[in-house]
């Protein structure tokens, strides 16, 4: 079944998107044998982490930070450093930035703190308890595979927290569709209302020399990509890679579905 992106219902918005989205996912939980009683066991589990507030209005506060807001969404590709936001034209309403995890590290060498930071918990996270405590809002995801990650950490963010999962909206977890880390910050700002997308970051050819297993991060950056041609083609965002070098140009879908 292919998944379709278009529009968002007034009444209960992310139900919608959850159902757009699924099928999609669905598709990558075969590709890589991922077990969904393992995800909501990892979901109830950070149901249980989080504070009560990051339960509350996570869609709400999120949108807050990004919504009509041009946004930088930041990968880790390998060399990419942080995104040079003095290249940018300057606006009246300076960009949001949404940041994937690892790449956290990277913003605050660069003096940047990120509006949003998507995580699973699987790159430097001192790096990512250190922006919370500067402010910003941390979207940790549960997955099968991160239980010991959330039991660990989750309990060391004092800032603002919402929580994401790869099934329905519900118990206060939020999900607006993607899949990686980087690919799902794209998806929450198409979602929340960014006019424009500028991925940062982003390489899906080139795995890191040091990663651990360089074939699956192969096969999880050729899913990411799909997720990102199906937002490209039915979202509502502008969506644009941006080069180190200051360079833009607009993001071509290229998978099939």
């Amino acid at each position: 079944m292919r998944a379709v992106i278009k529009g968002h219902a007034s009444i209960n918005g992310e139900t919608v998107r959850y159902r757009q989205w699924a099928p999609e996912y669905e598709r990558i939980q075969a590709e890589f044998g991922f077990s969904f009683d393992r995800e909501v066991a990892a979901s109830e589990r950070l149901v249980s982490l989080l504070p009560k507030p990051a339960l509350e209005r996570a869609e709400q506060r999120i949108r807050a930070r990004v919504r009509g807001r041009d946004t930088i969404v930041v990968g880790l590709a390998p060399r990419s450093g942080a995104p040079p936001v003095w290249m940018l034209p300057r606006a009246e309403v300076p960009p949001a930035l949404v940041v994937a995890d690892g790449a956290t590290e990277r913003c605050l060498a660069g003096g940047l703190v990120p509006d949003v930071v998507v995580t699973d918990l699987d790159g430097p996270i001192p790096s990512e308890v250190t922006a919370n405590v500067r402010g910003s809002l941390v979207l940790i995801h549960a997955h099968g595979d991160n239980v010991p990650a959330l039991e660990r950490w989750v309990p060391e963010f004092p800032g603002e927290l919402a929580g994401s999962w790869a099934g329905p909206p519900e118990r206060g977890l939020v999900d607006f569709g993607g899949f990686t880390d980087g690919d799902r910050a794209a998806y929450l700002a198409e979602y929340v209302g960014a006019p424009r997308i500028l991925l940062f970051g982003f390489d899906f050819h080139h795995v890191d020399p040091g990663d651990p297993s360089p074939e699956v991060k192969g096969r999880k950056l050729a899913a990411a990509r799909r997720a990102l041609d199906l937002l490209a083609r039915e979202g509502r965002s502008r969506i644009e890679l941006w080069a180190s070098d200051g360079t833009l140009s607009p993001y071509v879908p290229q998978s099939t579905q």
